[in-house]
């Protein structure tokens, strides 16, 4: 496939470091759909072909695992948890955590979002009427609070600010082995080493904390994630072990509240560019919510509110990067792929396909309620039989949220405010955080 030679890959090595995803964007657009990188072992290739991108998630999605540099950094912190196990693990795997995600559990996990709003209420009421306030911070710490609450019964609200700091901290060094050829072995004493090995402590203190209070005051019934972990049985009838339960936990909190915050964050930014869109959201939390807390039937009366998350995934999907290998021999946007070819694939991109979105860069939620987004290309999280197993945990706190924040609230910059730039790390972050003005309605 075309793509640039060795010596210009080597002269934007700095450029890659600083910020691959546009390092990626601009290949694509030079290059074309289908991009092979001058590197000899594994062969690798950037795909934005959209029915390429499909073949590799959806309909060929067994030729394809994930044993990637990608997922093998992110172990690091997760262990060998649901979202980084390959093939043969993830199959056994994914049937003991999938009850805590089906659909009667959404039900109780309102009131989780509820709780985790009343405490930033409660802090913003105590605040100035013009306070200014870190969005992405408030956002990362109620999104611990649910994940916490909803899937292992744990009040995390003490320790969220602890553990969102841990959470960043690990996955930034997660980030910075990814982008050289060459790292320092875990054991060595360097500044990022002993950075993870901190931050993943105090991860790992959690869920012992977790642990030991589930087994002084075990529930009747199993009643979350961690009820299920405790009672798993592998195929020789065994329980897991407790490493194999702490990589679970583990990938929960890490996936399961950065994610949410990322996408809720960057819709708070785009609202505030777009005070027309936040006005109609205002509109319709006022008709359905009242003001008042919701309740599960709310989710689908809130279709703006989903539209907008909607639209902030497909600008800024928290997991932008998405790599696999190539298990055996396949054609990619008419492409021969080679056996053990590593894959890259970039939501970030692909939602930004002119072929399948009409003014990709715009802010402009009502694609995803007139039926013009091709939801086929429409992969914040992912597609086939890996797409995130909490995806619809994801958009019931991500629909309530916004509806709720905005039935109280309107969001501005400050003076001297504006749009955040976007920093590609493990998810799509704002750099420097996302100060806003709140404003009492």
């Amino acid at each position: 496939a075309p793509g640039p030679l060795g010596p210009q890959m080597l002269g934007a090595f700095s450029a890659i470091r600083r910020n691959p995803v546009d390092y990626l964007e601009s290949t694509w657009r030079t290059y074309g759909d289908v991009v092979q990188f001058p590197i000899p072992r594994p062969p690798s290739y950037l795909v934005n072909d959209p029915e390429g991108v499909r073949r590799v998630l959806v309909t060929h999605g067994r030729n394809y695992g994930k044993s990637t540099i990608q997922y093998r950094s992110l172990s690091l912190v997760t262990g060998e948890g649901l979202l980084v196990a390959d093939t043969e693990a993830w199959r056994w795997q994914r049937p003991l955590v999938q009850p805590a995600f089906h659909h009667e559990t959404l039900d109780h996990l309102v009131s989780h979002v509820d709780t985790a709003l009343q405490r930033r209420f409660r802090e913003w009421e105590s605040l100035p009427s013009d306070a200014v306030v870190d969005m992405d911070a408030a956002m990362m710490t109620s999104a611990l609070e649910v994940v916490g609450h909803a899937l292992f019964g744990t009040d995390l609200s003490q320790d969220a600010h602890r553990l969102a700091r841990a959470t960043l901290s690990a996955l930034d060094v997660v980030v910075a082995r990814a982008r050289v050829p060459i790292t320092p072995p875990n054991w060595m004493p360097t500044p990022g080493n002993r950075r993870l090995h901190r931050a993943v402590r105090e991860l790992d203190a959690a869920v012992e904390d977790m642990l030991q209070e589930r087994r002084q005051n075990p529930s009747e019934v199993p009643a979350d994630m961690l009820d299920l972990l405790l009672l798993a049985r592998d195929q020789q009838g065994s329980g897991l072990t407790v490493e194999e339960i702490r990589d679970q936990i583990v990938t929960f909190i890490v996936a399961g509240h950065e994610t949410v915050a990322s996408a809720l964050t960057w819709a708070w930014a785009l609202l505030a560019d777009h005070p027309e869109i936040q006005r109609e959201l205002q509109r319709e939390s006022d008709e359905v919510l009242g003001g008042g807390p919701a309740t599960f039937a709310d989710v689908g009366r809130l279709p703006w509110a989903r539209a907008v998350f909607d639209e902030a995934l497909r600008l800024y999907p928290p997991a932008w990067l998405i790599t696999r290998k190539a298990l055996g021999p396949d054609s990619l946007g008419g492409r021969d792929i080679p056996k053990g070819a590593l894959i890259i694939l970039s939501p970030w991109l692909l939602h930004r396909h002119p072929d399948v979105w009409a003014h990709p860069d715009s802010f402009d939620p009502t694609r995803f309620l007139d039926g013009s987004a091709d939801r086929n290309a429409f992969i914040p999280f992912g597609s086939g039989l890996r797409q995130c197993i909490g995806r619809d945990f994801a958009y019931v706190e991500g629909t309530l949220m916004l509806a709720s924040i905005a039935g109280r609230y309107s969001v501005s910059y400050p003076t001297g405010g504006r749009h955040p730039k976007a920093e590609p790390l493990v998810t799509v972050r704002p750099v420097g955080g996302l100060p806003v003005r709140l404003i009492p309605r």
